[in-house]
């Protein structure tokens, strides 16, 4: 065989790899994004219990993600940006209709929170819709605003294959020195409640990093409005400013799931 000739036929050979390597790349990505979360649909409504988690920075994730928090959740999906749910793994608000960059989304506190639901409890699945944006203030979330109609539109559609069970808030960075932060949250929960559907929908919101003005008001919450809660930010260390480290956050969301179970009585 002359030289052209192994050279058209190693050409030959090599495009043939790349042509089945692709079609691998095709069927494994279809068995992703398809399959499993189909899969999941035909979990009765029931048992795929829906948490949206909205707010700022901290509920977007800006801990850095290490080696143990990489890979699949078990029995946790989440919200895609095709409105479709897939295994959920981190970062979580990679699918944020409203995020920046995705090079900023890292370690948030649904993490944790979704772990320590499913630890205590059986035969469930938790589906997370995070929709965060950092930097955010509440205001940006009052009704028919479009950070708030994108909560709304996105928790919509994911309530036709669960059963939404509360909401998790984690914001006030931007707001800190804002006295009427509680009257503005008290708006949220009651908008939240009535464009859901649901008068008593748990709602959990976490202070924040040293801001008492606004940690004071969150703390209030619960006297001021039923079914509510909220997580304290004392004993949480910060990378920065604002934004708790990765320990930290992994314990908020722990927090959370604490106060939602107390909410829904298990």
């Amino acid at each position: 065989m002359d030289q052209n000739s192994r050279h058209q036929k190693m050409n030959f050979l090599a495009h043939s790899l790349i042509r089945s390597f692709s079609i691998l790349l095709l069927l494994g990505g279809a068995l992703f994004s398809e399959d499993k979360p189909k899969a999941a649909l035909e979990t009765p409504k029931e048992k795929l219990h829906i948490y949206l988690l909205i707010g700022q920075s901290n509920m977007a994730g800006r801990a850095p993600i290490g080696k143990e928090d990489v890979g699949v959740v078990d029995n946790c999906l989440l919200l895609n940006n095709k409105d479709q749910w897939e295994p959920a793994q981190n970062p979580l608000n990679r699918y944020s209709t409203i995020r920046k960059g995705l090079g900023m989304q890292k370690l948030g506190p649904g993490y944790s929170f979704a772990k320590h639901m499913l630890s205590k409890q059986s035969g469930i699945s938790i589906g997370l819709i995070v929709n965060a944006k950092g930097g955010s203030k509440i205001d940006q979330w009052a009704k028919n605003t479009k950070f708030y109609k994108e909560a709304i539109r996105r928790t919509q559609i994911a309530m036709k294959s669960g059963t939404l069970k509360g909401v998790v808030w984690h914001q006030g960075e931007s707001n800190a020195k804002d006295e009427e932060y509680l009257k503005k949250l008290k708006g949220l929960v009651e908008n939240l409640r009535t464009d859901l559907g649901n008068s008593k929908l748990p709602f959990v919101a976490g202070q924040v990093n040293n801001v008492p003005l606004v940690n004071d008001q969150i703390a209030k919450l619960p006297a001021t409005v039923k079914h509510t809660s909220f997580v304290k930010s004392e004993g949480l260390k910060a990378s920065d400013r604002w934004h708790f480290d990765a320990k930290s956050i992994k314990l908020l969301g722990e927090r959370y799931a604490t106060e939602t179970l107390k909410l829904l009585n298990l």
